[in-house]
């Protein structure tokens, strides 16, 4: 699997692409087509631009950061250095598969994670930034479960338990999660849409990025008189049909652009 990119040609971010934005890349070793294209989409395309937020999930999951060790998460990680190496400043929000990331991978990739959500001015847009999993009010089991994983002392208990055993409590919990999923509609795991106006509302932005829905598009929606624009991202799967994934683009000039994986303008939304 290639993926060096410290050599790559115009490393150096100088671009007009201000900053993208990538979600639920579901990372794993038993997906290597969907590994290389995205660090395919690393060495070409994240290295022209200056900002790369990674809106969750990146991992499929992630028992704690003393699991970077692993060759593959060692890879992954090697990787996103070079490129904050190269000039790209690298932003991370926990995920509901990653969540666990800290400060050791932050250290080990040179990104800096951010809390959720996250405001931030780019280009002339006011943004909310989210992975979208605690907009998904309607799915009551989950934000059940969500309040308890996210809970700082279940934490710092689960961390304490040795690697392997956390794993197989994941693997468990991953199972569980499918089976679950069986019996739920699409639009008790989508976003809520009072949610939704609730956060621009208290972030006073005028634009949402987030993903957590694998239901990639663009939506319009008026919160008190103002028109807000929210970008749900794709989510990544090169080694099944039909293949899935891209990124958002924001550049120099304001514009928005949504990116198929071989970088050329979306059109499906």
């Amino acid at each position: 699997m290639s993926g060096s990119i410290v050599n790559a040609p115009g490393a150096k971010a100088q671009s007009q692409t201000i900053a993208l934005f990538v979600s639920d890349v579901h990372l794993q070793p038993s997906l290597p087509r969907t590994t290389q294209a995205f660090l395919d989409f690393l060495h070409r395309h994240a290295l022209r631009a200056r900002q790369l937020y990674v809106l969750g999930d990146l991992f499929e999951y992630w028992a704690g950061d003393d699991d970077i060790v692993t060759p593959y998460n060692r890879q992954i990680a090697d990787v996103l250095k070079a490129v904050s190496d190269a000039g790209v400043k690298l932003f991370w929000i926990g995920g509901n598969r990653d969540f666990l990331i800290g400060e050791g991978f932050a250290r080990a990739t040179g990104m800096t994670l951010l809390a959720e959500p996250h405001v931030t001015d780019i280009s002339g847009h006011r943004i909310a930034l989210a992975h979208g999993d605690a907009q998904c009010t309607d799915d009551q089991g989950y934000m059940t479960f969500r309040a308890q994983v996210r809970d700082p002392e279940w934490q710092r208990n689960f961390l304490a338990m040795p690697l392997t055993q956390r794993k197989e409590i994941i693997d468990r919990m991953r199972s569980g999660s499918r089976e679950a999923q069986r019996g739920k509609s699409y639009e008790i795991m989508d976003v809520n849409t009072d949610a939704i106006a609730a956060l621009f509302e208290a972030t006073r932005a005028t634009v949402m990025i987030h993903g957590h829905t694998h239901r990639p598009a663009v939506h319009k929606q008026e919160v008190n008189g103002r028109t807000c624009i929210r970008h749900v991202l794709p989510d990544w799967d090169c080694d099944h049909e039909p293949v899935r994934g891209g990124w958002l683009a924001i550049h120099a000039d304001g514009r928005f652009e949504r990116c198929n994986l071989d970088g050329t303008p979306s059109r499906q939304d």
